[in-house]
């Protein structure tokens, strides 16, 4: 389904319209696009000036000048290590400029509920009491990873169990072996927020990168629409980019980038807040 929304009635403020338009003006270059885009594509998230320059085909002088025409409005950060220039994607452009781009046309609103380029080789089924030790695991995988939650250790099983919603725990299985897999937890315990829910992914290390976060985010969009769940919310780190695009497609939208909202380790952390509201609550 497509969900709609009509367009804000006010006026977008100056300020704002100021600041897109340097966003938009700056990427407005091709070779400006082609470098963010080889940065913010790369493993790490940052390259050397001069990797760029090769890998772009331009001379490093040029390649300098645009980036630093990035860096100006914020899109990378220039940083010295030694004698080369090494830039680094600034991880809230990655949500601030599509964004910006929602709330000048005027949509703010959801995509199309899901893709429809699911893996055949990944099933989602309801999460059974005997995958709860294999769900422990792999979400104590996604801690580890420090880019996936602000806890430091996986609670024991009960304690999982007992915090999600039921009928929005699912699994995914590869082979018949346990994957991934995604719940709810309710935001309130109040009547009036009976719909509104807090929604979490993670899919196994060994199984990234094979549909299986788009396959359970499916299931868990389509079944909290037929549910009653009129409200999904989640709250991701920047630097998770592809999370982040995973739930735009589910039809997910930004809502805000809460800057030092906690601390993980010791320092302090951003989130990306973002929602899904169902067509017809």
């Amino acid at each position: 389904m497509t969900v709609s929304r009509p367009a804000p009635s006010s006026t977008l403020d100056v300020a704002t319209a100021e600041t897109y338009a340097g966003w938009f003006s700056t990427l407005a270059d091709p070779t400006r696009v082609r470098l963010l885009h080889a940065v913010a594509s790369s493993p790490t998230g940052s390259a050397r000036v001069g990797d760029l320059a090769a890998r772009l085909g331009i001379s490093q002088s040029t390649c300098s000048h645009h980036v630093r025409r990035l860096a100006d409005v914020g899109f990378v950060v220039v940083d010295k290590v030694g004698t080369s220039s090494v830039v680094t994607v600034n991880p809230a452009c990655c949500t601030g400029l599509p964004h910006a781009a929602d709330v000048v046309m005027g949509t703010m609103l959801e995509k199309p509920c899901c893709p429809s380029d699911l893996p055949d080789d990944v099933t989602t089924r309801p999460m059974l009491t005997t995958d709860l030790r294999t769900v422990r695991d792999i979400y104590a995988e996604g801690i580890a990873t420090r880019n996936a939650t602000f806890e430091t250790e996986a609670p024991p099983v009960g304690v999982l169990v007992d915090k999600w919603l039921e009928g929005h725990r699912w699994v995914a299985e590869i082979d018949g072996a346990v994957v991934g897999w995604a719940a709810a937890s309710p935001t309130s315990s109040r009547a009036c927020y009976s719909g509104v829910a807090e929604t979490s992914v993670y899919v196994a290390a060994s199984a990234r990168g094979r549909g299986v976060g788009k396959t359970l985010l499916h299931r868990q969009v389509t079944e909290a629409d037929a549910g009653g769940l009129w409200t999904l919310q989640t709250s991701i780190f920047p630097e998770n980019r592809a999370s982040i695009a995973l739930h735009h497609a589910a039809g997910f939208r930004t809502l805000a980038v809460r800057s030092r909202i906690a601390r993980l380790d010791g320092v302090w952390r951003d989130t990306v807040l973002l929602e899904r509201r169902t067509a017809t609550p």
